[in-house]
């Protein structure tokens, strides 16, 4: 089993992760795409931003299976 490291170095940009890593106080989870590797860090782009993350603070890393398609929204009943 490869480091947390040495999975995002060598996986594909474009693939989807789930990233652990360290944050003042604790730990935090960035779920999405892999979009960009450089200098130490790489790119998340999960729903809300792109999240940088300093690879020396990854504790956890993996590839997770496509995200569930989006339910349509409810509709109220007249």
């Amino acid at each position: 089993m490869p480091l947390p490291q040495q999975f995002l170095s060598g996986a594909p940009l474009g693939t989807r992760v789930v990233v652990r890593y360290r944050i003042e106080g604790g730990l935090t989870d960035a779920l999405g795409e892999l979009v960009e590797r450089a200098d130490g860090a790489c790119t998340v782009r999960t729903r809300r931003s792109d999240v940088v993350i300093a690879l020396p603070l990854v504790v956890a890393a993996k590839e997770v299976p496509p995200a569930p398609p989006r339910r349509a929204p409810r509709v109220q009943a007249p």
